[in-house]
């Protein structure tokens, strides 16, 4: 793999690289994209900021285990080594994806990203962080829908002497100072980070809305096996039941229930609301003074603003896309949460998603 980057960054050194797949992005998406395009025959460079193949998956929290067994959490063509019932952790998952990219010597080209993509004539043009320009005659944005968590305004006015974290920020209890920590949001992530430092100082974790949480097992059965033989995985984001779906965004249990935090020694709590002197104030009125605050609230919204192209965004400046097709001819998306269906978002759709937009480019390329 070191060989490839080698190769592309001497190309960029004589001038611009032109190639015929642009993927931005290496992480599981990514990499996805990449096997498929190779597998067509396809022109194929995938780029990333990032200095490893895995994308954020490297920064994870050290105790991140993934919510879908082995089984369910491989790309196409390769299948994660170890109990396929068991679950992979977030450190084990991102090895296994530079593992995957040196297996299939997917071309990457990695530590220097794109600050800006436009459109001249039938080309892509990208230009990246360290002044290098590729050209590509289609695009597929693999860089995920969320590119950070959402902290509410009021964060702004807690004490200074608060220490503020946001979850994506967070790896393990030994970075954190001393002193009692309030979890905002109650995903899985909150209560994945609450479980962690539970029993190395006081937590509490403050909820939001009511959460619905699913067996990692049924009838003998891993969950995940009975949502893609039910057909729950195929099932689109605009039809009645992939609606519902969406609002209720259930995940598996896995001892995180409010009475299996409440026994680890976690104090559940309301919505937090608003700041107050020396803390945070509570729905219910009450208030807290944690030393440190988590931030678990969920991802901000999408602002693709490097990309300028035109008819690309909604109005509220999210991509416009259908099935992971833009409304701009060549350019496409990969990886993002219900693009086609609950798995497109999961290691276990992508690679369908994937296969499916190599094709859409294959049949552009010949036609």
């Amino acid at each position: 793999m070191d060989g490839l980057c080698d190769l592309w960054a001497a190309r960029a050194a004589a001038g611009p690289v032109e190639t015929g797949v642009l993927v931005v992005g290496a992480g599981q998406a990514g990499l996805a994209a990449g096997y498929h395009l190779q597998r067509r025959g396809l022109e194929v460079l995938i780029v990333d900021g990032a200095a490893r193949a895995g994308g954020g998956w490297h920064r994870r929290y050290d105790s991140l285990s993934l919510f879908t067994p082995r089984a369910f959490s491989a790309l196409p063509g390769l299948a994660l080594a170890g109990d396929p019932q068991g679950f992979p952790s977030g450190a084990e998952f991102a090895a296994y994806l530079e593992t995957y990219a040196r297996h299939f010597a997917l071309p990457l080209s990695l530590g220097d990203g794109i600050l800006r993509l436009t459109r001249i004539g039938d080309l892509f043009r990208a230009e990246r962080a360290g002044g290098g320009i590729i050209l590509a005659r289609a695009v597929i944005l693999a860089t995920g829908a969320f590119p950070g968590t959402r902290v509410p305004a009021f964060a702004a006015d807690l004490d200074l002497a608060i220490r503020q974290i946001a979850a994506d920020d967070y790896r393990r209890p030994a970075d954190l100072g001393p002193g009692p920590v309030l979890i905002v949001g109650d995903g899985a992530a909150g209560r994945d980070i609450a479980l962690d430092l539970a029993g190395t100082r006081p937590v509490a974790l403050a909820g939001g809305r009511r959460r619905r949480l699913l067996p990692e097992r049924l009838l003998g059965q891993s969950l995940w096996w009975w949502l893609a033989r039910l057909g729950l995985l195929r099932v689109g984001p605009d039809s009645r039941l992939g609606r519902f779906m969406r609002r209720a965004d259930p995940f598996p249990d896995r001892g995180r229930g409010t009475k299996a935090l409440a026994r680890r020694g976690i104090e559940l709590l309301p919505r937090a609301s608003d700041a107050a002197i020396g803390g945070i104030r509570l729905d219910d009125g009450r208030i807290r003074h944690p030393a440190t605050v988590i931030w678990a609230t969920g991802p901000l919204p999408e602002r693709p603003d490097w990309i300028e192209i035109d008819g690309l965004l909604e109005a509220d400046g999210s991509i416009r896309q259908r099935g992971g097709e833009t409304a701009v001819p060549g350019l496409y998306t990969l990886g993002r949460p219900w693009q086609r269906n609950r798995a497109s978002g999961l290691a276990l759709g992508v690679g369908d998603d994937a296969a499916l937009i190599a094709a859409r480019i294959a049949g552009a390329a010949s036609g």
